[in-house]
């Protein structure tokens, strides 16, 4: 355990009870107070002076004898850039040389990490405060270690630039002391760095491995292999509801490559899945081969007989509570999935929240309206298919590829194979797209099965129509919201009412509520067999997009100025707050929207330029968008966006506007296009061809991003600026088309009024 204190001279500092052979493992409170393990492992090796290996001097840190200095990065890269933002907190701490440092993704090991997860926008949140501390104390050891050797004090040292400098101009590099320094014991007090102090955090890296990247480094899970490795595929049913009947395998085992085939269950019958067991069919047939050619035309001339199953109730343990669900049989359709909705929205869903009196309000105002939005399920579409590579032997299993969350898979391919946590090596590649997907990596397990049934190491290979149309999937959401103004065009009452498949998107926290006297909150959801999962922001990607799109159309009948209608909320949220659980700060809220209108030039821009804002807070972080819209071959398009994010210290300026452009994209691109259906169990779209999405063309002509400057330690940014371009978009061709847009995607709409 360790506590955050102030040294006399206002100087931070870290204070851990803990030895030196346990480091910073997960913090639930890494964001505020501290409760930090240490785990200095590796420090006790001693290591002789000819000894031509990298000095460990934590579980994040080696030093090599050549200076070179190894940053190992706990969580799993998929395009957030953490193998640079990570090692720069590091660097930043340890005062090392920039140009010293290399990163390198770490295994699985809760003993040696915190949260190795990537998911949630918290990655750098969650481990802010476990890698300075990582560099702080790796310094602190170099300096002990001069300090002994010139005996002198350690406050008469400075380290800058990965050397260490004392009195009479002495000096030794960083790995000139390695050595003696892994053999300290870190002391109880370490000191780290104001904010202001910072010479790396704050400036703008080049990505450790972006030369690797455009090169065509095998960086990617589908890039790995091992000498004798095999190649298996899967044969999923073909639709939700389904399961399998019958095959014929023995014809398949005769064709040439092709090594084995067989059923197996992904899980056990009796398995208690845990919350990201979530997978769409257990019972799969695998086919293995020695290349992915002959395995392709053996799953194509394989005959199976698939038979509808009847509903059914799992067991499953969310987060320690142990919960039943019930899993609906038949064949289910987005016509039916609607009409459910429309059904539950019509009836007496639970209350959430309420404020004072929404159903007196609604009827002693005349001005009164509402409104109900929509939006499909969406497939992640990740570029680089679901894979992994697995070894199972008699000493343990090694499996290796693209994950976001090792920590919530281990337990289940141990308890599938029936052997202990520890036995299971987990290595993480880069992932080639994650968006949520790679949350849930059944993959992983299906994998680890089938070697153990082959005793070879195997590389499972989804192919794009396994991964279109074996889930998981965006939910489905519905939402109706209903305002009231009073006659001073004040936003009196606020309902919104949310329900989907298999849930509902309603935050009754979140803005409005909080800045209006009378609100009702309320939600429920449809059960279902397809199989969904988290989708960046989950629920916010939905509700910001619908909740700033009634906004905008409630100023418009207050006759105001969205911007001015939505500061003059925050203002009420601030000054005479409803309620004591608003999860927002309405003045970080209101800080973005100051600053995107003067970054935009909202004010000023011509009449003739069309344009829309949206606003949202999610994932700790606050973001919001002006979008501009142009004609582009007889269709309006968003041509300029400008976004404002305040998301706290921003570690690495350029990775950091290269997230927030990429989320305005990925926004804009699944607005207009995203839309997945299905028919009769079946998904409609099994391929690019057919799943419509932004292309290179359609993009907008210039994303231009400001960040709100903060001392505030990191609140998260993957996620946050993705809601609200949504929003700003429909809001923007509402002002070029002279229409609402209520249901996504987009182009529906626009292509009904022929534009």
């Amino acid at each position: 355990m360790s506590e955050n204190i102030m040294s006399k001279t206002g100087q931070r500092l870290f204070r851990t009870s803990m030895g030196r052979r346990q480091f910073l493992k997960a913090s639930a409170a890494a964001s505020g107070g501290l409760m930090i393990n240490f785990s200095w492992l590796g420090t006790a090796q001693a290591q002789t002076a000819t000894d031509a290996q990298p000095v460990r001097l934590n579980a994040y840190i080696l030093v090599s004898p050549d200076g070179g200095i190894t940053a190992m990065v706990p969580n799993p890269e998929f395009g957030q850039n953490v193998m640079t933002s990570m090692p720069m907190i590091l660097a930043e701490e340890m005062d090392a040389n920039w140009e010293d440092i290399t990163a390198k993704t770490a295994d699985y090991s809760p003993d040696d990490y915190q949260r190795q997860f990537t998911g949630g926008s918290q990655s750098i949140r969650q481990g802010w405060q476990s890698l300075r501390m990582a560099g702080a104390g790796a310094k602190t050891l170099l300096l002990m270690a001069a300090a002994a050797k010139w005996q002198v004090p350690v406050a008469s040292l400075t380290a800058q630039n990965s050397v260490v400098s004392g009195p009479g101009g002495k000096s030794a590099t960083f790995a000139e002391l390695a050595q003696d320094a892994a053999l300290l014991t870190l002391p109880e007090e370490i000191a780290l760095k104001a904010p202001e102090d910072f010479s790396i955090v704050g400036q703008s890296k080049t990505n450790l491995e972006g030369h690797k990247v455009v090169t065509g480094q095998p960086l990617f899970g589908i890039d790995y292999k091992t000498e004798g490795t095999l190649i298996a595929g899967l044969v999923h049913p073909p639709a939700f509801g389904k399961t399998l009947d019958s095959a014929d395998l023995e014809t398949i085992k005769t064709m040439p490559g092709i090594v084995d085939a067989f059923v197996f269950d992904a899980m056990e019958p009796d398995y208690t899945r845990n919350y990201f067991d979530t997978t769409a069919f257990t019972k799969l047939i695998a086919i293995v081969g020695e290349k992915t050619w002959q395995v392709l035309k053996a799953k194509k001339a394989l005959q199976v007989k698939w038979k509808t199953f009847d509903s059914y109730s799992e067991k499953m343990d969310r987060f320690g509570t142990l919960v039943d669900t019930a899993i609906p049989g038949g064949l289910e359709s987005t016509a039916s999935h609607r009409e459910k909705m429309e059904a539950l929205l019509a009836s007496d869903l639970p209350v959430l929240r309420q404020d004072g009196d929404t159903a007196a309000a609604f009827a002693n105002n005349e001005k009164v309206i509402e409104r109900t939005y929509y939006a499909p399920y969406l497939a992640h579409n990740t570029m680089e298919p679901m894979n992994f590579y697995a070894n199972v032997t008699d000493d343990g299993v090694h499996v290796a590829g693209p994950l976001q969350a090792p920590g919530f898979i281990v337990n289940s391919v141990a308890s599938r194979l029936n052997v202990p946590p520890g036995k299971v090596r987990i290595e993480m590649t880069r992932m080639g797209g994650g968006f949520g997907r790679r949350a849930y990596s059944h993959y992983l397990v299906e994998a680890a099965a089938i070697s153990a049934r082959v005793k070879k190491p195997v590389k499972l290979m989804y192919t794009r129509e396994d991964d279109m149309t074996m889930g998981i999937y965006r939910p489905t959401y519905m939402a109706r919201f209903k305002a009231a103004l009073d006659e001073n065009n004040q936003l009196i009452a606020y309902q919104v009412d949310g329900v989907g498949v298999p849930e509902h998107s309603v935050h009754a926290d979140r803005f409005p509520a909080g800045a209006v006297p009378n609100y009702l909150a309320r939600g429920d959801a449809v059960q279902s067999n397809i199989t969904t999962g988290a989708f960046r922001a989950p629920r916010s990607n939905f509700m910001g997009a619908s909740e700033q799109a009634f906004l905008d159309e409630v100023a418009e009948l207050a006759g105001t100025d969205p911007i001015d209608f939505r500061l003059a909320l925050f203002e009420k949220a601030i000054s005479s707050p409803v309620g004591d659980h608003n999860d927002y700060d309405a003045v970080r809220y209101a800080g973005v929207l100051k600053q995107v209108r003067e970054q935009s030039g909202w004010d000023t821009l011509p009449a003739s330029v069309k344009k829309g804002v949206g606003a949202y807070y999610c994932h700790n972080s606050y973001a919001a968008h002006v979008v501009t819209v142009t004609e582009k071959n007889g269709s309006p398009r968003a041509d300029k966006v400008f976004s404002c994010v305040d998301c706290g210290i921003v570690v690495n300026p350029i990775a950091a506007s290269n997230m927030v452009q990429g989320a305005v994209i990925d926004g804009i691109g699944n607005a207009m296009f995203g839309e997945m259906t299905f028919t009769d169990g079946q998904a409609d779209k099994d391929n690019f061809n057919r799943y419509r999405m932004i292309r290179m063309n359609e993009i907008p002509s210039s994303v231009d991003v400001s960040f709100v400057k903060s001392h505030t330690d990191p609140t998260g940014l993957g996620e946050p600026p993705f809601p609200p371009i949504f929003a700003a978009l429909a809001n923007a061709l509402y002002q070029h088309t002279g229409e609402r847009f209520y249901e996504q995607p987009f182009v529906h709409k626009l292509e009904s009024l022929n534009v």
